[in-house]
């Protein structure tokens, strides 16, 4: 077997000539029989015993040919790979097959996606507008609250339920007067005020007192579960008890009780500081994202779709995964969102070809820029990725090879290099939607890859996410891989 021509395409691909020769091509021919044998029939042979040239005069010489070419297909693309000397990106793919007569072996087509031509223009001293990363006294003041909400005592009441109030409820639910699965609990423990239930329903439970009943009628959302989307609904419910949370004043004591610090203002300071640091990263990302789509304005590269398609590929998977991190199956989402695989997949398309010219880009300034690790570098990379992913260090390396940690450092000093250089546009024109702009980059960057506000299941309370503990671990900034959330 060997390459007998090779050929550049447009649109950044090749076309290679793989020639297969009369003893591989016969011997492949030989284990597709031996495969296919107990399958045949041929009249005066038991099944499976019927030769090869018996079997190839009754049913066509080709007979064989296409598990025989399914079989030398690793072999072909193996030499594609290894000695075509090409830059292939995504996976070959077989475009021709030609059988040449008895005793002359095939030739088989690969056509192959390359690695493209990259020039890019100016990528130091680039300016974007970064956002403020200051801390209102109001979002000090929620933390303090919260903090005093998690803190606070829980007694019984006899007054009206109000927001904020625990209540204790028996509710059943009837779409024309059948009650439905799901729809039914007793000694369900509601925060009034927290939107667990469909929209109406806690509102109308304010002002109810211990041991009243009453019948709520509603009608479900149109994103609800199919088989109620859009119904009325009636609730039957009973409050058994109410509960109220007492909380702490907000004083140096509570300072002392719940923190290291002996004074509220201490702590106060503490909690400002930390959320500044929070804003701060938000706001370099924000940053860092503005001058990578200005970096990938001056690319110039024919991208193959081989690399949009993987990269799609990547980013459905990706998703998934963070949708299993919240117990979702993503046949499910999709169902409840109303989208096809395939639609969704399509819709990942235009954020997935910015992820790849932002990686084009960072990988060509890495060149210019002569980017080299030391083997330290690289194992310490190693090492972190093993604490990260809580995988012994062998096994990792086994799992990810060490031209990919290579590659993935070296686009991150690329991108420090255009980071360290840019310069932040202090005089932008001030108009509404900047604000506006700063505020959803803000909480773009802050956001997990699924919404909280996922579909509903077909029942009155909505589904607690488990929280997503690795939502922060992908976050490199300025490089492609976090479009996938986006």
């Amino acid at each position: 077997m060997n390459i007998k021509s090779c050929e550049k395409k447009e649109k950044s691909s090749a076309e290679i000539i793989v020639g297969v020769d009369a003893e591989e091509f016969d011997s492949a021919i030989g284990k597709a029989y031996i495969k296919m044998r107990n399958q045949i029939s041929v009249p005066g042979f038991r099944k499976g015993k019927a030769p090869r040239k018996i079997v190839e005069k009754m049913y066509g010489a080709t007979v064989f040919h296409p598990d025989a070419l399914e079989a030398l297909m690793p072999a072909v693309l193996k030499i594609v790979a290894d000695e075509s000397e090409l830059d292939i990106v995504g996976r070959p793919q077989i475009s021709d097959v030609d059988v040449k007569d008895a005793g002359e072996g095939a030739e088989i087509t690969v056509t192959v996606a390359l690695y493209p031509e990259v020039t890019i223009g100016e990528y130091k001293g680039l300016t974007a507008v970064k956002p403020e990363a200051e801390v209102p006294e109001s979002e000090v003041d929620g933390e303090v609250e919260a903090i005093r909400l998690r803190n606070a005592r829980i007694d019984k009441t006899d007054r009206p339920a109000a927001d904020g109030d625990i209540a204790v409820i028996d509710y059943e639910g009837f779409v024309d007067g059948v009650p439905f699965d799901g729809g039914k609990d007793e000694g369900y423990e509601l925060e009034l005020g927290s939107k667990t239930f469909i929209p109406g329903f806690e509102d109308k439970l304010l002002g109810m007192v211990a041991g009243e009943e009453r019948e709520i009628d509603l009608v479900f959302p149109e994103n609800y579960a199919e088989h109620l989307a859009g119904k009325p609904v009636v609730f039957k419910v009973k409050l058994g008890e109410l509960k109220e949370r007492i909380l702490p004043e907000a004083d140096d004591e509570f300072a002392k009780d719940v923190s290291e610090f002996d004074t509220l203002e201490e702590y106060r300071s503490d909690i400002r500081e930390k959320l500044r640091k929070t804003r701060q990263a938000d706001a370099d990302a924000v940053f860092e994202n503005r001058l990578m789509d200005k970096l990938v304005e001056s690319l110039d590269a024919e991208v193959p779709e081989a690399m949009i398609e993987e990269q799609m590929d990547n980013s459905v998977e990706t998703f998934a995964k963070r949708l299993a991190a919240y117990g979702m199956e993503p046949a499910a989402y999709l169902k409840a969102m109303k989208i096809s695989p395939a639609d969704f997949r399509e819709n990942m398309r235009e954020s997935s070809e910015k992820q790849v010219r932002i990686m084009l880009a960072l990988e060509k300034i890495a060149e210019l820029e002569a980017i080299e690790l030391s083997e330290e570098e690289i194992e310490n990379e190693y090492n972190e990725a093993a604490k990260r992913y809580n995988m012994e260090l062998d096994k990792l390396k086994e799992s990810v090879d060490e031209k990919d940690i290579t590659r993935d450092l070296k686009v991150r000093r690329a991108a420090q290099v255009v980071v360290d250089s840019a310069v932040i546009d202090d005089n932008p024109e001030p108009t509404g939607e900047d604000a506006q702009e700063d505020a959803q980059d803000l909480q773009d960057a802050q956001r997990d890859a699924v919404d909280a506000d996922k579909p509903k299941k077909a029942a009155v309370r909505k589904p607690k996410p488990k929280k997503d503990a690795d939502a922060q671990d992908g976050e490199q900034t300025a490089q492609a891989e976090k479009g996938d959330e986006e």
